[in-house]
């Protein structure tokens, strides 16, 4: 009996139980579109988190403060805490002949306000810092220009928006030039400010540090002068965080001992009030996040191989019934000359047959729903699927398997089965 004779036997058989064998196909369906759709979210969050630690920058440190950081303006002032680092921090660390290998310093202050512009308004975070933060964090204008030296200089009332942060409150008008409000604080208690708009930023998306693209950027003595809160209690001002641009990763140690001990220096203490973390440690952080986001995966990925197995058990069972109501139909093959082989084959190719075409809905269903959940957010989560070829290759290599793993055993009874006592069978 050729191979096309047995793939029409075993398709004639399948037609003729058409419920039963979607049934059948069910379990596989579900399993195969769990497995593909699992394995391109992990994917997606191993690539996300990736681009996210690029997105940084390179070659860069970041000092906080150790003891008491606060993360936004209401912290500062309502927690009563006080940071340990100043801009003048930055300004020691932004000597070249004490650390030749720095290429640039950037210190910041950030908090949440609200921006008012026209009929538009929105909630996103502001940045205070100085001219050199494009070049150290690799993050530049696409419109317009960047804080400068004057601006710093006089204190003056300009902003950058985040490409977002445009989006939302000018549409597709161009904001160069235009006025937009901030307000910070509880409204009980609220200061306002009117900026002046210079500049709109590249769109960036998240890093690790956040969403990029939903910032403003204003200058950092702006925001020192005018938040009067934000100073230090030895009438300095406070810096959340600062950012540094060495000239080589093979520098961080050098560099990392370096700093420290100037920090030490300048703020008379024995034990850091700082700490100052490399990118390479946010890396490993992150690491560590996406090994426990794996892991979690890795569970639901072996639930779904769950379903895959009770799906093959699936297919076996009904394949020994088919192979039961079939008994007569296999003795008057075997009587007319049909050998074991042929009975063999031709139960072996329909469980191969149920079990693929299950694996091919359930490689369109979940490239569908990975298509579906990719950039969408659930349960406060954004995610990000990418379905790879080796992932449908293995689930549909796998679904093959399971057909021939689960459907030996039922083809090898049938052909077992002794035609005088199957011609018997009623």
């Amino acid at each position: 009996m050729s191979i096309i004779d047995t793939i029409r036997t075993a398709l004639s058989a399948l037609a003729a139980n058409k419920l039963r064998s979607s049934l059948t196909m069910l379990g596989i369906i579900i399993g195969v579109s769990a497995v593909i759709t699992l394995m391109a979210v992990g994917q997606g969050s191993q690539k996300g988190v990736t681009e996210r630690i690029q997105g940084l920058g390179s070659n860069l440190i970041f000092i906080r403060p150790g003891e008491s950081q606060a993360s936004n303006v209401q912290a500062a002032v309502y927690g009563g805490q006080a940071l340990t680092l100043v801009d003048a921090d930055a300004y020691a660390i932004n000597d070249p002949e004490r650390f030749p290998y720095v290429e640039g310093v950037a210190p910041q202050v950030d908090f949440e306000g609200r921006l008012i512009a026209g009929g538009e308004n929105t909630t996103t975070t502001i940045i205070g810092t100085t001219p050199d933060y494009p070049y150290v964090r690799d993050f530049f204008v696409a419109r317009g220009q960047f804080i400068g030296e004057d601006d710093v200089t006089r204190k003056g009332l300009v902003a950058v928006l985040g490409h977002s942060v445009a989006q939302t409150l000018y549409g597709d008008s161009d904001p160069i030039g235009k006025s937009v409000r901030l307000s910070v604080g509880p409204p009980s208690m609220s200061i306002t400010f009117n900026f002046r708009v210079i500049g709109v930023m590249e769109p960036k998306g998240a890093t690790a540090t956040g969403d990029e693209d939903d910032l403003m950027f204003i200058p950092l003595p702006t925001m020192q002068a005018r938040i009067p809160f934000l100073r230090h209690p030895q009438g300095l001002s406070n810096v959340f965080q600062i950012s540094v641009k060495v000239s080589d990763r093979g520098d961080f140690d050098q560099a990392e001992k370096e700093i420290a001990a100037l920090l030490r220096e300048r703020h008379n203490v024995t034990e850091d009030d700082f700490e100052i973390l490399t990118q390479t440690d946010v890396a490993d952080l992150k690491a560590a996040e996406t090994e426990i986001s794996q892991t979690l995966w890795a569970a639901m990925a072996a639930i779904a191989g769950i379903s895959l197995a009770v799906g093959g058990i699936g297919i076996m069972n009904i394949m020994l019934v088919s192979v039961t109501e079939r008994t007569r139909e296999i003795g008057i093959r075997k009587a007319i000359g049909a050998t074991r082989g042929d009975i063999l084959m031709q139960f072996l190719v329909e469980a191969l047959m149920v079990t693929m075409a299950g694996g091919a809905i359930g490689v369109i269903l979940g490239v569908t729903l990975s298509t579906l959940a990719d950039g969408r957010t659930i349960l406060e989560q954004s995610v990000r699927a990418e379905v790879s070829a080796v992932a449908v290759i293995l689930a549909f290599g796998v679904s093959a398997v399971i057909g021939l793993f689960f459907g030996i055993y039922p083809a090898y009874n049938a052909s077992r089965l002794n035609p005088i006592e199957a011609l018997h069978h009623e």
